[in-house]
């Protein structure tokens, strides 16, 4: 198979992992050395190969959590070719696990997460936007402050002009010449 698109492979072997009962995982690509362009990729199933423990890199694990991966072989490899297309070279179809009984509850997984992926990402674009009107609050703030800091010091640097001048009249006036 050819799709004209990265993506649209992508979209392909998702609606296909999803109507099997699988879920498709992003895996690795490869790169020009030129200009760093995407030119292979493969997608497979998320419980491709195994979970490599970090513990002990970072301190103790508080809760480690099972693993999902199983070692499943599931893939698609696809490569951009000559003409531009996205070329299916590789497919192993063959699983070592249960799918998922019904793949209704697959898509439902994906929806779920996708519906929480939204609201994250509207409460983040708020949040930022908040995090924005308080900068700018800060920033308006810290000028007044400035301000006032200036005024302050012109304030005392005359009182100290007119407490020199009034000692050097006091001078005068106490031992005058």
């Amino acid at each position: 198979m050819e799709f004209e698109s990265e993506d649209a492979a992508k979209i392909f072997y998702d609606k296909y992992a999803r109507q099997v009962g699988f879920v498709m995982r992003v895996m690795s690509c490869r790169r020009s050395e030129k200009d760093g362009r995407i030119l292979a990729r493969r997608l497979g199933c998320n419980k491709e190969g195994y979970c490599v423990s970090i513990r002990g890199k970072f301190g103790a694990v508080r809760k480690p959590r099972p693993s999902t991966r199983e070692g499943c072989k599931a893939m698609i490899h696809v490569k951009y070719d000559k003409f531009g297309k996205w070329v299916i070279t590789k497919f192993v179809k063959e699983h070592n696990h249960p799918l998922v009984v019904s793949p209704r509850e697959a898509r439902q997984t994906m929806d779920e997460k996708d519906k929480q992926i939204q609201e994250l990402t509207i409460e983040l674009r708020n949040k930022k936007r908040l995090c924005s009107t308080y900068q700018e609050q800060l920033a308006a703030f810290m000028k007044i402050v400035e301000e006032h800091t200036d005024q302050l010091s012109r304030k005392v640097q005359n009182v100290v002009t007119n407490l020199k001048e009034f000692e050097s009249i006091e001078q005068e006036l106490l031992h005058p010449r």
